[in-house]
């Protein structure tokens, strides 16, 4: 009989809230029963990995058809025996768009279908999407001509997730949103007040309706129906993912209700004071060189690229005493040869990457997801210079006033304004990555990788690591949409803290 507590996955992304849940203990305390995301290539890694969890659970099955299929050998990750998993896991991942009543009759079909309800133990977990509420989504928002946001059902789709709480009552929920929630406003009222209200109390106005406690997973602070929300501090809401072993300063805030009729209080989440930096994570990964833009892309053409900008910064940076430093760390690159660029996998068993048990795979060969971006060759001076001021001075430069070096100034007629002072930001070898957002996807400057020699941005694996999925987790689409299933992820090792406190509880 099998004992798994059910857990359902509401606007999912790639999974990395599933992929905590379902890893922890081994996969033995909670499966996922369905997770439902609405963008194709999201839902695409979502039921790869469904796949890629279930073939691994049953102990007979061969894995190699996954595997070939990783590393461009098959066109299917199954094969006949497998192809009932597969099958199987097309009900478990869902293309779904919460909110349209087609959709949303679905879901309903399939959670009944599962037998969920309030008698059954079982946890709801997600994070509606958060574009119109994160800080930069509202800037793009204010700049649209006629924009209302009373109008953008973005701000109303955590009422999708509400439907589920208030029908189906879960003992536990786990909701997870940008930090930006907590100050969005519709109608000159926050957002969040209503929002912690709705999930506190999500049958209003039925009597006796069960209700919900909602906790701070960092502080004794909590929310039910009743109180003065103006009296509690919603900042204890903020989880900061550096406190608690992730390699970045990712603040997203996390919210989990308990429903009134456990008599029982989340644990808070373990801080860890040793930092997990870049380092720790992406040290291990081949070196790649970057590809070039606008012309001509080879080991010969890029060698020439590089030491042409290298030779330039030389000249231009010995002209200032005060830069002495700067100038030695890029003579030190002077007779660099290309890097191979090649992402076979060379099995290091002296490496320090910190969960190496966690992100390593032996079967592959390969390291999934790792190709370097193409950048023009004045963004490559630009990733040149600023990788090695971080080497020394141990920090991106700021702005036009340390970018005043002949070629390194962008045409951008706002340049000097001030509002780009962190244009080109460096992620150091030495600290926890800065937030790895979507925006990864558009260009590298605000993710610059802190090797001068391989003068690049980070690949979609680099980002995945610093947000810690395993190396096995294979992201679906362009690289473009890679990059924004990675930005939009909960990293799945604080979602697998999170799953212990859950497990505590119930």
């Amino acid at each position: 009989m099998d004992k798994t507590i059910p857990v359902i996955d509401l606007f999912a992304g790639p999974g990395g809230l599933g992929e905590g849940f379902s890893s922890f203990n081994e996969g033995k305390t909670f499966k996922i029963l369905v997770s439902a995301e609405m963008e194709n290539s999201a839902f695409e890694t979502l039921r790869l990995r469904a796949f890629y969890r279930e073939l691994k659970l049953e102990s007979k099955q061969d894995l190699s058809h996954y595997y070939n299929f990783c590393e461009g050998k098959e066109k299917f990750p199954f094969n006949q025996k497998t192809k009932y998993i597969w099958d199987r896991v097309n009900v478990e991942a869902q293309k779904l768009t919460l909110g349209k009543k087609i959709d949303n009759q679905k879901l309903n079909a399939l959670l009944s279908k599962c037998k969920i309800n309030s008698k059954k133990t079982w946890v709801l977990i997600g994070g509606p999407p958060c574009q119109a509420y994160s800080l930069i989504g509202r800037s793009r928002n204010q700049s649209k001509e006629n924009y209302s946001p009373e109008k953008d059902k973005r701000h109303f789709l955590y009422k999708e997730y509400l439907k589920v709480i208030e029908k189906y009552q879960p003992k536990i929920f786990v909701m997870e949103n940008v930090k930006g929630i907590l100050s969005s406003k519709i109608n000159g009222e926050k957002i969040f007040h209503t929002i912690l209200e709705d999930l506190a109390n999500p049958s209003a106005p039925k009597k006796n309706s069960l209700k919900y406690k909602i906790y701070s997973l960092t502080s004794p602070t909590y929310f039910e129906s009743g109180m003065n929300i103006k009296e509690i501090d919603v900042q204890d809401f903020v989880v900061k993912s550096e406190d608690f072993g992730i390699p970045q300063a990712r603040h997203r805030v996390i919210l989990i209700g308990i429903r009134s009729d456990i008599k029982k209080r989340p644990d808070f989440l373990q801080k860890n004071n040793n930092k997990t930096t870049v380092l720790d994570v992406i040290g291990d990964l081949p070196r790649l060189r970057s590809k070039v833009n606008k012309q001509k892309d080879s080991d010969i053409e890029w060698l020439e690229i590089f030491k042409t900008n290298l030779s330039d910064l030389i000249g231009e940076i010995s002209k200032e005493d005060s830069y002495s430093n700067l100038v030695k760390e890029l003579k030190y690159y002077q007779h660099i040869k290309c890097i191979d660029g090649q992402p076979i996998i060379k099995k290091d068993e002296k490496s320090k990457l910190k969960f190496k048990k966690w992100f390593h795979d032996n079967k592959l060969k390969i390291v999934l997801n790792h190709e370097a971006r193409g950048h023009m060759p004045t963004d490559l001076k630009r990733y040149l210079f600023a990788a090695c001021f971080a080497s020394v001075y141990l920090r991106s430069p700021r702005g036009h006033k340390e970018f005043e070096f002949k070629g390194l100034n962008p045409n951008h007629k706002n340049w000097k304004s001030g509002k780009f002072s962190d244009r080109f930001r460096v992620q150091l070898f030495n600290n926890p990555a800065t937030t790895i957002t979507s925006h990864i996807s558009k260009d590298g400057h605000y993710f610059i990788h802190p090797d001068p020699s391989q003068c690049r941005s980070l690949t979609v694996r680099e980002a995945a690591r610093i947000q810690t999925f395993p190396d096995n987790y294979f992201f679906q689409g362009t690289r473009t949409q890679q990059f924004h299933q990675v930005g939009n992820a909960v990293p799945p090792l604080l979602a697998l803290q999170i799953a212990k406190i859950v497990d505590a509880i119930i």
